[in-house]
């Protein structure tokens, strides 16, 4: 009669379906390394954060004491945490592991916040979102269509600007171009801070006419 409880045939072979349990001896170190290495090897890498800088320009005078900045409207294929170097041939070009530091919309609003400023000496510069609240003499409103790279690898902005005071009103559709000096992503945030100083220039300049 055959012996129910045993597990291996004649010759040391195991049965259908069992184990090789003194293979694996000596190796139950090694596999527990390889698990415990899955989690990191499976992780993603922290992004690199970037922000755009603050240019100066060629001040004004003759601006309102006091001037309110309306929220900045981007584009939706902007409004990413990921920096878009591209919207190019149909296609966006999204730089994965390099994101902006703050949310786009907002970063705008801080850096032209302190241009314009920069750029009108006397006046006073506040965010339609922040913590004060004033009467203003001019309010400027702000739309960003574009903000990345065209095909040559220059960075295109293109806004629509308002501006509007107790006088009277004036609008623009305003497009910039400017070649990166360097390469990689910092070159094109740089590219992208020069164009920004540059709308900051044209904001000022209305404001100062109103």
């Amino acid at each position: 009669m055959a012996d129910c409880h045993r597990t291996e045939r004649e010759g040391g072979r195991p049965l259908p379906g069992q184990a090789y349990p003194r293979l694996l001896q000596g190796r139950r170190p090694l596999l527990v390394a390889l698990l415990a290495a899955l989690p990191a090897a499976c992780a993603s890498p922290n992004p690199t954060l970037y922000t755009l800088a603050v240019v100066p320009g060629a001040e004004h005078a003759g601006a309102p004491r006091v001037i309110e900045l309306r929220a900045i409207a981007v584009a939706h294929y902007l409004e990413r945490s990921q920096i878009v170097r591209s919207s190019e041939d149909l296609r966006l070009d999204v730089l994965g592991s390099d994101w902006w530091g703050e949310p786009l919309d907002a970063m705008l609003g801080r850096v032209l916040s302190q241009e314009v400023t920069q750029r009108l000496p006397g006046s006073t510069v506040y965010g339609e979102n922040g913590a004060i609240t004033a009467n203003a003499g001019a309010t400027v409103a702000i739309n960003v269509q574009r903000l990345d790279a065209d095909a040559s690898g220059a960075v295109v902005l293109i806004a629509q600007v308002a501006v509007t005071s107790a006088r009277d009103s004036a609008t623009r559709t305003v497009r910039y171009a400017v070649s990166p000096t360097a390469a990689g992503t910092s070159g094109l945030v740089s590219a992208m801070s020069s164009a920004v100083g540059q709308l900051a220039d044209t904001v000022a300049a209305l404001v100062a006419a109103r």
